[in-house]
C-alpha cells in the first residue's frame, strides 16, 4: 500500500462508524481522491431507463467525470448503446468487466451473447459476465444459463467468464460455480436488513462464503453500496451520513486486503424508483444532475 493509503487508514481507524460528519466528508474525499477499483457504470438520464436508447455524447460525459477515480468500470447489458461502454472505456484507458444481459426474452438473450462476444473479440472486456442475478429473479433454468455460459466460453479462450448473482447462489448452485472462471457476487448487507454498525462485518462474512464456495477461483464483488435516501429496510438506514461510513468502509477494506470491489453505483438512476421505491433511486457517488453527492 502506497504512504498515503496508509495514512488514511490509520486517520480512519478500524471502522469509520465513530467519526464525526466532517470527518467522514474528508476521508471520502480522500478515498474517492486515491482512486477505488471498480465502479458500476449508471448510463441512464432522468427521461430513460432500460431499453431506451443510449448515445455516445451521455457516455462520453459520464466516462470522462468518472475516469480520475476508478481504474475499472462494469457494464450490464450490450443492447440499445450499451455496447459502446466497453469501447468508451477502452478509450479511457479504463479496464472493463462487460455484462451480458439475460431475462426472459430468449430473442434479446441471443443478441446479448452475439454482441458480449463481438465486443470481447474486438478487445475491449477484461472480464465478462454472462447474466446477471438471472437465478436470483427466476428468468432462466439453470441449465439455460450454464449452456449460455459455457458458450462465450468456448467463443472467448484466454478471456475470464464468470456469472454475477447474489454470493449465496454460489454455495447453492455448484454446477455454476464450476462453470465459471471467476466468482462474480453480489454482497448487499442493506439488502439484508443489516445496520450500518454491523454492515463491514456482514460483507466481509458475505464475502468469505463466496469465496469459500469458490474454491479457489477469484472472487471479485460485483456489487456493494448503500442509498444515501430513501425508506429503511428492516434494520438498514438510508442517510447520506450512513452512505459515507458504507463507502470509506468498504473502500479501506478493498485496499487493506486486496479485496477487488465494484462500487454500485456511479449515478443516481431515477428509473430504479419503480423497481425498488424511492431509496432505488439514490445509490450514485454523483446525482442525476452528474454532481459529486459527498464533496462538502
Amino acid at each position: 500500500m502506497s504512504g498515503s493509503g496508509e495514512q488514511i487508514l490509520a486517520l480512519a481507524g478500524v471502522n469509520a462508524i465513530n467519526k464525526t460528519k466532517s470527518e467522514l466528508y474528508a476521508l471520502f474525499n480522500k478515498l474517492l481522491n486515491a482512486g477505488m477499483h471498480g465502479l458500476c457504470f449508471s448510463p441512464y438520464l432522468d427521461n430513460q431507463k432500460p431499453g431506451s436508447q443510449l448515445t455516445e455524447e451521455q457516455i462520453q460525459r459520464r466516462m470522462e467525470i468518472i475516469k480520475p477515480y476508478t481504474k475499472w468500470v462494469r457494464s450490464f447489458s450490450t443492447t440499445d448503446g450499451n455496447e459502446m461502454i466497453p469501447r468508451v472505456a477502452h478509450e479511457h484507458g479504463i479496464k472493463t468487466l462487460v455484462g451480458a444481459w439475460l431475462g426472459t426474452n430468449k430473442r434479446i438473450n441471443e443478441k446479448e451473447i452475439t454482441n458480449v462476444i463481438k465486443i470481447a473479440k474486438e478487445g475491449n472486456a477484461d472480464i465478462v459476465a454472462v447474466g446477471n442475478e438471472v437465478m436470483y429473479r427466476g428468468d432462466l433454468h439453470e441449465t439455460e444459463l450454464l449452456n449460455y455460459i459455457l458458450q462465450v466460453k468456448k467463443a472467448l479462450p484466454g478471456i475470464p467468464v464468470g456469472y454475477v448473482d447474489a454470493y449465496y447462489e454460489f454455495e447453492h448452485r455448484p454446477n455454476i460455480t464450476e462453470a465459471c472462471d471467476v466468482i462474480l457476487a453480489n454482497c448487499y448487507p442493506f439488502w439484508e436488513g443489516c445496520s450500518i454498525e454491523y454492515s463491514l462485518l456482514y460483507m466481509k462474512d458475505m464475502y468469505n462464503r463466496a469465496v469459500k464456495a469458490a474454491r479457489g477461483k477469484k472472487v471479485i464483488i460485483t456489487e456493494t453500496g448503500w442509498p444515501s435516501v430513501g425508506e429503511e429496510f428492516y434494520g438498514a438506514e438510508p442517510s447520506i451520513e450512513n452512505a459515507l461510513i458504507y463507502f470509506i468502509n468498504s473502500q479501506l477494506w478493498s485496499k487493506e486486503d486486496n479485496i477487488d470491489i465494484f462500487y454500485f453505483s456511479s449515478f443516481d438512476e431515477l428509473w430504479k424508483i419503480n423497481d425498488e421505491g424511492e431509496v432505488g433511486a439514490y445509490w450514485g457517488l454523483w446525482d442525476r444532475q452528474e454532481k459529486l453527492k459527498f464533496s462538502k
